[in-house]
């Protein structure tokens, strides 16, 4: 066993907060409750992001070492684990992506976040909601699906549940243990009830590209309020209004959050892309030519911050950042600070500013986050 090293301040357990030590090699050791004195730094489990496009001026898309730039953007922030994101893109185009991510996911690099696989988001969508994503979708195959997997593991995907065959593509995808969420569709409240009863489990940006909710037509919308157990949405106060998210967190029990973060994330204002998109960052977003939201610029910690704003204690806020997508994702030694979990910690200040980070074990610097 390496040696260990230790932190003391107010730690969230899945028990509740506990005052005291926590020790840790690459996994949490030990927790030890005992009166410590002065103020106390707030100790939480790091952020698990299921749903990352970019960061630090790479897009996922790009290829190369563009994963390993944004996983440790996204690390100095507080997100020790993540799913690299792609585009609706040509066949072409998704496979060079995975490619270059493959090795990623085998072996975590230096400072950055663990990449626990993929979440393919398109091209199994529908291109009348298309929201930022390019116009190469396409009818869901599963000969295509496991070429892709073969490259790199692909854990979730977004799909359009009213497109003719997908839902056999949804059962088959549960069969072989992925997670599928609805998303980018027209579907209706039907569809989306329809697709959960043949194993769908989650929804992609929930509100965002998707039939809203009315009272005689409830839409997308309105079969995840009324029957989902998990939803990712996206809280950066932009893409979703503060009442919409408090309806989603008291009717969805396990509701989750993500940045769906681009390259433009820890970056200036300026342009970056997106896929095979240009996108602007300017006045805290990321807009098409046209307008349209393109992702987002959030970081979890400023997640964090902005859900304890809106008026969510900071246990509640951290669990759906870190315990939530865990648990979605079936991971049990993540998203969660335990004896025998992996030792993914974030510190923060009285004030939520983050001060540390450790992703397994490893202290990273923050000082040019």
């Amino acid at each position: 066993m390496s040696h260990l090293q230790q932190i003391s301040g107010r730690i969230l357990t899945p028990e509740g907060w506990v005052e005291g030590t926590l020790s840790f090699d690459a996994k949490i050791r030990r927790i030890e409750a005992h009166t410590l004195s002065g103020p106390l730094p707030t100790i939480l489990p790091g952020f698990i992001d299921t749903h990352v496009h970019g960061g630090g001026g790479a897009d996922t898309m790009q290829g190369g070492d563009a994963v390993v730039t944004l996983s440790r953007l996204h690390a100095r922030h507080g997100t020790t684990s993540l799913l690299a994101t792609t585009m609706t893109a040509p066949e072409a185009d998704i496979v060079a992506a995975l490619t270059a991510l493959a090795g990623v996911c085998e072996t975590r690099p230096s400072g950055a976040a663990r990449v626990l696989g993929v979440h393919l988001e398109g091209p199994y969508i529908n291109r009348g909601k298309l929201g930022a994503q390019p116009d190469n979708t396409c009818h869901a195959a599963l000969s295509q699906f496991d070429t892709f997997n073969r490259i790199a593991p692909i854990k979730l995907v977004t799909i359009a549940p009213e497109i003719p065959g997908h839902l056999d593509i949804i059962a088959a995808l549960k069969a072989r243990g992925v997670r599928v969420q609805l998303g980018h569709t027209l579907g209706s409240y039907e569809d989306g009830v329809a697709a959960l009863k043949h194993g769908a489990s989650g929804f992609t940006h929930l509100f965002n590209a998707m039939t809203g909710l009315h009272h005689r037509e409830p839409g997308m919308v309105g079969a995840a309020l009324a029957h989902a157990e998990f939803a990712e949405l996206i809280p950066d106060l932009l893409h979703i209004h503060p009442g919409a998210m408090h309806a989603a967190i008291r009717a969805i029990p396990h509701l989750f959050c993500v940045t769906d973060s681009t390259a433009a994330a820890g970056m200036p204002d300026g342009q970056y892309r997106l896929g095979s998109h240009t996108v602007t960052k300017c006045l805290g977003g990321v807009r098409l030519a046209d307008g349209t939201l393109a992702g987002s610029t959030l970081t979890m910690d400023q997640a964090l911050r902005n859900l304890v704003s809106i008026g969510l204690d900071l246990a509640d806020a951290s669990h759906r950042l870190s315990r939530n997508p865990a648990d979605y994702l079936g991971v049990h030694d993540r998203g969660r600070l335990a004896e025998a979990c992996w030792a993914d910690l974030t510190v923060f200040d009285a004030d939520l500013n983050l001060t540390q980070v450790y992703v397994e074990g490893e202290s990273l610097v923050l000082a040019d986050a």
